[in-house]
Protein backbone atom coordinates (compact mmCIF):
# COMPACT_ATOMS: atom_id res chain seq x y z
CA UNK A 1 0.00 0.00 0.00
CA UNK A 2 2.84 2.37 0.90
CA UNK A 3 4.65 1.48 -2.33
CA UNK A 4 1.50 2.07 -4.38
CA UNK A 5 0.97 5.47 -2.74
CA UNK A 6 4.61 6.41 -3.41
CA UNK A 7 4.26 5.49 -7.07
CA UNK A 8 1.07 7.56 -7.36
CA UNK A 9 2.79 10.59 -5.80
CA UNK A 10 5.76 10.18 -8.13
CA UNK A 11 3.50 10.08 -11.18
CA UNK A 12 1.66 13.20 -9.96
CA UNK A 13 4.93 15.10 -9.61
CA UNK A 14 6.06 13.91 -13.04
CA UNK A 15 2.76 14.88 -14.71
CA UNK A 16 2.84 18.31 -13.05
CA UNK A 17 6.33 18.83 -14.39
CA UNK A 18 5.15 17.97 -17.90
CA UNK A 19 2.30 20.46 -17.72
CA UNK A 20 4.58 23.24 -16.53
CA UNK A 21 7.13 22.40 -19.21
CA UNK A 22 4.45 22.63 -21.91
CA UNK A 23 4.07 26.37 -21.37
CA UNK A 24 6.92 26.90 -23.81
CA UNK A 25 5.85 24.21 -26.25
CA UNK A 26 5.32 25.17 -29.90
CA UNK A 27 1.80 26.40 -30.59
CA UNK A 28 1.14 27.41 -26.99
CA UNK A 29 1.31 31.02 -25.85
CA UNK A 30 3.74 31.62 -23.05
CA UNK A 31 2.22 32.79 -19.79
CA UNK A 32 4.14 36.07 -19.94
CA UNK A 33 2.83 36.76 -23.45
CA UNK A 34 -0.73 36.70 -22.14
CA UNK A 35 0.04 39.56 -19.81
CA UNK A 36 1.73 42.04 -22.14
CA UNK A 37 1.14 45.62 -21.05
CA UNK A 38 -1.18 47.45 -23.51
CA UNK A 39 1.50 50.01 -24.39
CA UNK A 40 3.94 47.22 -25.30
CA UNK A 41 1.75 45.63 -27.97
CA UNK A 42 3.34 46.20 -31.38
CA UNK A 43 1.58 43.52 -33.40
CA UNK A 44 -0.09 45.22 -36.38
CA UNK A 45 -3.05 42.84 -36.51
CA UNK A 46 -3.91 43.50 -32.88
CA UNK A 47 -3.44 47.27 -33.14
CA UNK A 48 -5.40 47.57 -36.39
CA UNK A 49 -8.29 45.39 -35.23
CA UNK A 50 -8.57 47.28 -31.95
CA UNK A 51 -8.18 50.84 -33.21
CA UNK A 52 -8.92 51.01 -36.95
CA UNK A 53 -11.10 48.19 -38.26
CA UNK A 54 -14.32 49.58 -36.78
CA UNK A 55 -14.26 52.47 -39.28
CA UNK A 56 -11.92 51.38 -42.07
CA UNK A 57 -13.10 47.79 -42.24
CA UNK A 58 -11.49 44.42 -41.75
CA UNK A 59 -8.36 44.12 -43.88
CA UNK A 60 -8.68 47.83 -44.72
CA UNK A 61 -11.47 47.22 -47.23
CA UNK A 62 -13.61 50.12 -46.12
CA UNK A 63 -16.57 50.71 -43.84
CA UNK A 64 -17.96 53.98 -42.53
CA UNK A 65 -14.61 55.50 -43.51
CA UNK A 66 -12.34 55.28 -46.56
CA UNK A 67 -10.67 51.97 -47.42
CA UNK A 68 -7.02 52.04 -46.39
CA UNK A 69 -6.11 49.03 -48.54
CA UNK A 70 -6.32 51.24 -51.60
CA UNK A 71 -3.26 51.48 -53.87
CA UNK A 72 -4.45 54.89 -55.08
CA UNK A 73 -4.91 56.27 -51.59
CA UNK A 74 -1.55 54.93 -50.41
CA UNK A 75 0.12 56.34 -53.53
CA UNK A 76 -1.02 59.90 -52.78
CA UNK A 77 -0.90 59.72 -48.97
CA UNK A 78 2.68 58.99 -47.94
CA UNK A 79 3.87 57.65 -44.59
CA UNK A 80 4.08 61.18 -43.18
CA UNK A 81 0.41 61.80 -43.97
CA UNK A 82 -0.65 58.49 -42.45
CA UNK A 83 1.40 59.10 -39.34
CA UNK A 84 0.05 62.62 -38.84
CA UNK A 85 -3.57 61.61 -39.34
CA UNK A 86 -3.25 58.54 -37.10
CA UNK A 87 -1.42 60.40 -34.37
CA UNK A 88 -3.31 63.71 -34.36
CA UNK A 89 -6.67 62.81 -35.86
CA UNK A 90 -8.67 65.22 -38.01
CA UNK A 91 -10.39 68.01 -36.12
CA UNK A 92 -14.12 68.32 -36.71
CA UNK A 93 -14.48 64.78 -38.04
CA UNK A 94 -14.99 61.35 -36.44
CA UNK A 95 -11.26 60.58 -36.94
CA UNK A 96 -9.80 60.70 -33.41
CA UNK A 97 -6.24 61.31 -32.31
CA UNK A 98 -4.54 58.08 -31.23
CA UNK A 99 -1.14 59.35 -30.06
CA UNK A 100 -0.65 60.01 -26.38
CA UNK A 101 0.79 63.42 -27.17
CA UNK A 102 -2.53 64.35 -28.77
CA UNK A 103 -4.79 62.86 -26.12
CA UNK A 104 -4.92 59.28 -27.39
CA UNK A 105 -3.67 56.05 -25.85
CA UNK A 106 -1.01 54.79 -28.28
CA UNK A 107 2.73 55.27 -28.05
CA UNK A 108 4.85 56.59 -30.90
CA UNK A 109 6.10 53.04 -31.49
CA UNK A 110 2.53 51.78 -31.83
CA UNK A 111 1.65 54.56 -34.26
CA UNK A 112 4.69 53.57 -36.33
CA UNK A 113 3.62 49.91 -36.21
CA UNK A 114 0.19 50.81 -37.61
CA UNK A 115 1.57 53.07 -40.35
CA UNK A 116 4.30 50.65 -41.38
CA UNK A 117 1.85 47.75 -41.34
CA UNK A 118 -0.63 49.56 -43.58
CA UNK A 119 2.02 50.44 -46.13
CA UNK A 120 3.78 47.07 -46.03
CA UNK A 121 0.59 45.09 -46.51
CA UNK A 122 -1.51 47.28 -48.79
CA UNK A 123 0.61 49.72 -50.77
CA UNK A 124 1.01 48.50 -54.35
CA UNK A 125 3.17 50.84 -56.47
CA UNK A 126 2.87 48.58 -59.51
CA UNK A 127 -0.90 49.08 -59.53
CA UNK A 128 -0.49 52.82 -60.14
CA UNK A 129 2.70 52.75 -62.21
CA UNK A 130 2.47 55.10 -65.18
CA UNK A 131 -0.69 56.79 -63.89
CA UNK A 132 -0.65 60.57 -63.56
CA UNK A 133 -2.01 60.84 -60.05
CA UNK A 134 -3.50 64.08 -58.73
CA UNK A 135 -1.65 65.41 -55.68
CA UNK A 136 -2.95 64.61 -52.21
CA UNK A 137 -3.47 68.31 -51.59
CA UNK A 138 -3.37 71.36 -53.85
CA UNK A 139 -1.69 74.61 -52.89
CA UNK A 140 -4.03 76.55 -55.17
CA UNK A 141 -7.53 77.19 -53.80
CA UNK A 142 -10.48 75.88 -55.72
CA UNK A 143 -13.15 78.07 -57.26
CA UNK A 144 -16.64 77.27 -55.98
CA UNK A 145 -18.32 78.86 -59.00
CA UNK A 146 -16.39 76.67 -61.41
CA UNK A 147 -16.93 73.78 -59.04
CA UNK A 148 -20.67 73.85 -59.63
CA UNK A 149 -20.14 73.25 -63.32
CA UNK A 150 -17.55 70.55 -62.60
CA UNK A 151 -20.01 68.82 -60.31
CA UNK A 152 -22.71 68.93 -62.98
CA UNK A 153 -20.30 67.38 -65.48
CA UNK A 154 -18.70 64.66 -63.41
CA UNK A 155 -20.88 63.95 -60.40
CA UNK A 156 -24.53 64.82 -61.00
CA UNK A 157 -25.24 61.64 -62.97
CA UNK A 158 -24.97 59.71 -59.69
CA UNK A 159 -25.60 62.31 -56.98
CA UNK A 160 -28.34 64.23 -58.75
CA UNK A 161 -28.84 67.86 -59.68
CA UNK A 162 -27.33 70.08 -57.02
CA UNK A 163 -25.94 67.01 -55.29
CA UNK A 164 -29.26 66.26 -53.58
CA UNK A 165 -29.17 62.57 -54.40
CA UNK A 166 -30.38 60.28 -57.18
CA UNK A 167 -30.67 56.57 -57.90
CA UNK A 168 -26.92 56.24 -58.34
CA UNK A 169 -25.83 57.91 -55.13
CA UNK A 170 -26.95 59.63 -51.96
CA UNK A 171 -27.10 63.36 -51.32
CA UNK A 172 -23.60 64.77 -51.25
CA UNK A 173 -24.74 68.14 -49.91
CA UNK A 174 -26.43 66.74 -46.82
CA UNK A 175 -25.56 69.07 -43.96
CA UNK A 176 -24.82 66.29 -41.50
CA UNK A 177 -22.44 64.59 -43.92
CA UNK A 178 -20.58 67.77 -44.81
CA UNK A 179 -20.30 68.67 -41.13
CA UNK A 180 -18.44 65.43 -40.48
CA UNK A 181 -15.97 65.47 -43.37
CA UNK A 182 -13.04 67.80 -43.96
CA UNK A 183 -12.20 69.43 -47.28
CA UNK A 184 -9.18 67.13 -47.50
CA UNK A 185 -11.45 64.17 -46.88
CA UNK A 186 -13.66 65.28 -49.77
CA UNK A 187 -10.64 65.64 -52.04
CA UNK A 188 -9.27 62.24 -51.04
CA UNK A 189 -12.61 60.59 -51.73
CA UNK A 190 -12.89 62.22 -55.16
CA UNK A 191 -9.41 60.99 -56.07
CA UNK A 192 -9.46 57.49 -54.58
CA UNK A 193 -13.19 56.85 -54.91
CA UNK A 194 -15.14 54.51 -52.68
CA UNK A 195 -15.04 51.17 -54.49
CA UNK A 196 -16.78 49.56 -51.53
CA UNK A 197 -19.75 51.85 -52.21
CA UNK A 198 -19.57 51.73 -56.00
CA UNK A 199 -18.10 55.23 -56.32
CA UNK A 200 -15.38 55.51 -59.01
CA UNK A 201 -12.06 57.27 -58.63
CA UNK A 202 -11.22 60.55 -60.38
CA UNK A 203 -10.86 58.76 -63.75
CA UNK A 204 -14.12 56.86 -63.79
CA UNK A 205 -16.90 59.43 -63.82
CA UNK A 206 -16.69 60.01 -67.58
CA UNK A 207 -14.99 57.39 -69.70
CA UNK A 208 -11.79 58.70 -71.21
CA UNK A 209 -12.02 62.04 -69.42
CA UNK A 210 -10.32 62.07 -66.04
CA UNK A 211 -10.77 64.99 -63.70
CA UNK A 212 -7.82 67.35 -63.47
CA UNK A 213 -6.36 68.43 -60.15
CA UNK A 214 -8.01 71.81 -60.68
CA UNK A 215 -11.35 70.14 -61.35
CA UNK A 216 -11.00 68.29 -58.06
CA UNK A 217 -10.07 71.45 -56.17
CA UNK A 218 -13.01 73.32 -57.69
CA UNK A 219 -15.60 70.67 -56.89
CA UNK A 220 -14.29 70.42 -53.33
CA UNK A 221 -14.61 74.21 -53.01
CA UNK A 222 -18.20 73.96 -54.26
CA UNK A 223 -19.04 71.19 -51.82
CA UNK A 224 -17.39 73.10 -48.98
CA UNK A 225 -19.59 76.09 -49.81
CA UNK A 226 -22.67 73.91 -49.22
CA UNK A 227 -21.56 73.11 -45.65
CA UNK A 228 -24.00 74.68 -43.17
CA UNK A 229 -22.43 77.01 -40.58
CA UNK A 230 -24.57 75.47 -37.83
CA UNK A 231 -25.21 71.80 -38.68
CA UNK A 232 -28.48 70.47 -37.34
CA UNK A 233 -29.90 73.91 -36.65
CA UNK A 234 -32.74 75.56 -38.59
CA UNK A 235 -30.75 78.78 -39.01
Amino acid sequence: MILTRSIAVAWLVFATGLLVGCDDAPGRRAIDAENVAPDKILDFNVLYHTNCAGCHGADGRGGPALALASPIYLAIADAGVLRRVTADGIAGTPMPAFARGSGGMLTDQQIDAIVNGIRTRWANPSAVAGIDLPPYSDSLPGDARRGGAVFATYCASCHGDGGRGARGGSSIVDGSYLALVSDQGLRTTVIAGRPDLGAPDWRGNIRGKAMTSQDISDVVAWLSAQRPPFPGQPY
